[in-house]
């Protein structure tokens, strides 16, 4: 294109074309205002098209730290990878950034000329002019200077992300694939010690089977040699024995019926005797009953206001042992006082009296038949009522299941369970020796340190056949049950 200039004349210049796909901003020259040293004070503000690829990768990194704790390792090695495409894709934006910035640079030099140029075809006012947008351009062309740098800088932390990232995937990947091998050697370690155990298992089945049969041929073999020599030496003979050591026997049962009934006859006439006594035993003094002190006499005094102390004596009375708690004028006996004599000694105004029972305590009635059928099933519940739980009174009365396994013993409500536990030496299961109306139905049971209670059965049977249930199932765990300091009796 021509421009004729009127202070030059009829001059001809010639103006490099601009091109065509060039697209600006806005259709007017932007605004600058110029400080000192050309700097440009204040910008017209570009409208914000999406974050800045700083900010993308600052964001990413912090996602990458905040879920690396949580992450499992075929996870991280995921993520890796998904953040090593992202960076890839990150620096092919920048590369393609890098495009519109080379024109910008080529668009500036050419305005830069063509003002240039201008300049020196005008004159005052707008020759100013000129030198102003000249200035601008400059300042521009410093700018876009300055927004290069920061996008090499840009440039060149994705590529050093880049490579961590790669380097991280890497890593991760040979971490799962350590993992992996590690976990297909301990699965093949596992499965050789199951089939060890149990070729062990099968080995040790066929020995068993095998010593099994081979005993039980002996013992056949022993039975019927022994069958043998008895039929070969006097048969007749040796039934004769037979027939005097049962005699014999029924002689000495006889013997020791009388026996007791003659201590029972002896103790009574002396208690006849000696009728300075102001107290006295009433009660059967069987399993099942209750021993109870009463005052004989007026001059007696009130049995709240003495000290009583219950003992098991031996058939012969020849040694006394105390019975730990039971202090009070009533004693209910359990299975482990049968067979032996019982004393209390009551203890007022500094004088001690003595009362004892006629003779050894008898077992209840039918209660050995009554074990026996226990005996036939594995555990057996019976239906109790807590007293007390951990030495205080135990307010509601509704009926729990009290369970006597061979390993164990179980108190439950429903589905709610009070106690269960094997047993142990550091649980105590006798007789409840608090009193009461109730004590011949009632039992102290022990748990474990720190946790007891007082049950009530609903018979004196009952009672007395899971004290000797648990202790029978107790003793085939090598564990002696009984309660404090009772031990040395069984």
């Amino acid at each position: 294109m021509t421009r004729v200039s009127p202070e030059f004349g009829d001059q001809e210049q010639v103006y490099l074309p601009v091109s065509n796909d060039v697209s600006f901003s806005s259709n007017q020259f932007p605004k600058y205002k110029l400080g000192p040293d050309n700097e440009i004070l204040d910008e017209v503000k570009e409208d914000f098209k999406g974050p800045f690829l700083k900010e993308v990768v600052v964001e990413e990194t912090n996602q990458l730290t905040e879920q690396h704790k949580r992450l499992s390792v075929r996870d991280l090695a995921s993520k890796f990878d998904k953040n090593l495409s992202a960076a890839a894709k990150l620096s092919e934006e920048a590369k393609l950034r890098e495009v519109p910035s080379l024109e910008g640079h080529v668009l500036l030099k050419k305005l830069r000329d063509a003002l240039e140029c201008l300049k020196g075809r005008l004159a005052g006012q707008n020759k100013e002019d000129v030198e102003k947008a000249i200035s601008m351009v400059e300042a521009l062309a410093v700018k876009l200077t300055q927004k290069e740098g920061e996008l090499i800088q840009e440039k060149f932390e994705v590529k050093k992300l880049a490579n961590f990232l790669k380097q991280a995937s890497e890593d991760a990947k040979k971490l799962v694939n350590q993992e992996k091998s590690y976990a297909c050697a301990e699965i093949e370690s596992a499965r050789a010690v199951v089939q060890r155990i149990g070729e062990a298992l099968d080995e040790q089945e066929r020995t068993s089977q095998t010593s099994g049969k081979q005993e039980t041929e002996e013992l056949i073999e022993e039975v019927q040699e022994a069958r043998r020599i008895k039929l070969l030496h006097q048969p007749l003979k040796v039934m004769d024995m037979e027939h005097e050591l049962r005699e014999l026997r029924i002689q000495i049962r006889e013997k020791c019926k009388i026996s007791f009934d003659i201590r029972k006859e002896l103790a009574m006439n002396k208690r006849e005797e000696n009728k300075s006594q102001f107290y006295e035993l009433s009660g059967s003094e069987s399993l099942g009953s209750i021993l109870r002190i009463q005052p004989s006499s007026d001059e007696a005094t009130d049995l709240s206001k003495c000290l009583i102390q219950w003992y098991r004596l031996s058939s012969e009375c020849s040694r006394r042992e105390a019975i730990l708690g039971a202090n009070k004028f009533i004693y209910a006996p359990e299975p482990i006082d049968v067979g032996r004599v019982l004393q209390a000694d009551i203890i007022s105004n500094g004088q001690k009296e003595s009362v004892i029972t006629n003779g050894p305590i008898d077992k209840a009635a039918e209660l050995d038949s009554y074990v026996e059928a226990l005996f036939r099933k594995s555990n057996y519940e019976f239906s109790v009522v807590i007293s007390q739980m951990n030495g205080r009174n135990y307010s509601s009365h509704s009926a729990h299941l009290f369970q006597v396994g061979k390993t164990r013993m179980k108190l439950s409500r429903g589905w709610i369970t009070k106690a269960r536990d094997s047993y142990s030496k550091s649980m105590q299961f006798c007789g409840f020796r608090g009193g009461g109306n109730s004590a011949a139905k009632s039992l102290f049971w022990q748990a474990r340190k720190g946790q007891s209670f007082v049950l009530v059965f609903e018979s004196e049977r009952e009672r007395n056949g899971a004290l000797i249930l648990a202790r029978k199932y107790a003793l085939d765990c090598n564990v002696l049950l009984a309660g404090p300091d009772d031990d040395a009796l069984l």
